[in-house]
């Protein structure tokens, strides 16, 4: 079994799609650890509606391809439109960050995710729920990476979200481990 870890992004209906998103990685996976969820600007978009991200943390001894094969038919499921480009509204995207402590293109896949230490909708959420666990390449505590991270033009802000009956996200700064929904 392997840590995995996975950011979650939406800006069309973002809460309704991020529940039906940790309903099923908690269907397929079992438990989930859950960063609080983060409301974004979007940056590059035409389209001025603001993302909530969040990341995820579960065991699996899934290889990185059906991880990702798994990931993407969940998005299109959700109306994600293939061959558009990134700068696109998207009810649902997940990003496959890390998996263990592998590295380079693996089975087609990259890791671990280069922009997850360039975004800070990836890389606050990532710092609160896995502080002390290292980013695979560079072997630097990801709480690291975080406070030495220089925000520029990013903006985000907690806010505060439920899944099922558990509070998983508040504005102010609290980290939960959710198993309930």
């Amino acid at each position: 079994m392997s840590l995995v870890t996975v950011s979650l992004g939406s800006n069309i209906d973002p809460v309704r799609h991020i529940r039906l998103c940790l309903d099923a990685l908690f269907d397929t996976f079992g438990p989930l650890n859950v960063s609080r969820v983060f409301e974004s600007e979007p940056v590059g978009f035409s389209d001025t509606r603001n993302f909530y991200n969040l990341v995820v943390a579960f065991e699996s001894n899934w290889s990185p391809s059906e991880l990702q094969a798994w990931a993407k038919a969940l998005e299109i499921n959700h109306g994600r439109k293939q061959g558009l480009d990134k700068y696109n509204p998207k009810a649902l995207d997940i990003d496959l960050l890390t998996v263990g402590n592998l590295q380079g293109v693996v089975e087609g896949v990259a890791l671990p995710r280069a922009e997850m230490t360039e975004s800070a909708f990836v890389l606050q959420p990532l710092a609160e729920l896995l502080p002390n666990e290292r980013h695979p390449a560079c072997n630097t505590p990801y709480a690291t990476l975080w406070n030495n991270f220089s925000l520029g033009n990013q903006r985000l802000w907690a806010v505060d979200f439920t899944w099922g009956s558990a509070w998983i996200s508040h504005a102010e700064p609290a980290l939960c481990t959710s198993q309930a929904r």
